[in-house]
């Protein structure tokens, strides 16, 4: 019988009522002791991290995962983590960066709806992430709604609905029904995981909408290590007001700078069109193609705890993980 570790985060799937909304207030061994089937797939020990709202969320935290796995590696056979659903894609794309190549299965998973409701879903998800932590491949995925997504292509799509979670611009990796697992996709790793310490959390994100005005893209600039800029449609940057000297001031100055494009699906091309062809062949900025926002924030701020050079972190932004 494998031996799971469950590291349990808070999020939906763990509060109760407050009179004021929802907060996590419920510990992993309750949350446990409402699915007791789990013990019949495997054996589980718990590590209460912490019990917060993703939206609390952060850097630091995903260190503290990702340290706790280190610590914990050999004597389990896999992990699940538990954790709120509106920042998890972050998190598993944080993970993905920190715990590479990794043979055993890092899944995460949440709820919709508290343990406690009926008609949750907090049941099936736990259920299915144990099923496949025992079952899966290695690596970091979320298992939800009974479906398996690769954690650097999961994005939030839904804010109510069960199905909350898409894999974007890659396929589902399994599927999960019945405690059937059909495995579409296997993830390549090593004998052993590459560990990971550093983050560097000074990463803005700016969404560019008509009109905006190049004063907030220079306070972001002058104020992060690294950004992120979602332009339009396959990407780049307006060409009135002067945003193409702001980015040219930054990269000059050391900072690193990543287009990609607010549009979800079928990722970025800057080569298309003059706003984003110009930047990109006279300007040393990143872009995106088809990674998510989530994933091409979180690598960045790995790189950025690395190094601040531009030729090593272009080489580790364009190699797949």
């Amino acid at each position: 019988m494998k031996h799971i570790l469950m590291l349990a985060t808070g999020g939906t799937i763990a509060s109760k009522e407050t009179g004021q909304g929802l907060a996590p207030a419920i510990t992993s061994r309750e949350i446990l002791g409402y699915v007791p089937a789990i013990g019949e797939l495997c054996r589980v020990e718990t590590i209460q991290l912490m019990n917060l709202d993703s939206s609390n969320l952060g850097p630091s935290h995903w260190l503290r995962m990702a340290r706790a796995i280190e610590e914990h590696y050999d004597q389990y056979d896999g992990f699940v983590v538990t954790h709120g659903t509106d920042t998890m894609a972050y998190t598993a794309a944080a993970l993905s960066y920190l715990i590479q190549d990794c043979p055993k299965p890092i899944v995460l998973t949440g709820a919709q709806k508290p343990i406690w409701y009926d008609g949750t879903d907090s049941k099936r998800n736990l259920t299915d992430a144990f099923l496949y932590a025992c079952r899966g491949c290695g690596g970091v995925q979320i298992v939800f709604n009974g479906k398996v997504i690769l954690g650097t292509r999961a994005r939030k799509t839904f804010s109510k609905s069960f199905q909350a979670f898409s894999s974007v611009n890659y396929p589902e990796l399994a599927l999960i029904q019945d405690e059937r697992l059909l495995q579409y996709i296997t993830t390549g790793s090593r004998p052993a995981p590459r560990f990971y310490d550093a983050l560097d959390g000074s990463v803005g994100l700016l969404k560019l909408i008509p009109g905006t005005r190049r004063e907030l893209l220079a306070f972001m600039a002058d104020h992060y290590d690294g950004l992120v800029i979602e332009g339009f449609g396959v990407g780049g940057l307006p060409e009135y007001d002067g945003f193409y000297d702001v980015v040219r001031q930054a990269a000059e100055a050391g900072k690193l700078i990543v287009m990609t494009t607010q549009v979800p699906n079928e990722g970025s091309d800057l080569t298309v069109y003059h706003v984003g062809g110009h930047l990109k062949h006279t300007l040393q900025v990143l872009e995106a193609y088809d990674m998510t926002t989530e994933s091409a924030v979180c690598k960045l701020m790995w790189i950025l705890g690395q190094t601040r050079d531009f030729a090593q972190a272009e080489k580790l932004f364009y190699t797949p993980v």
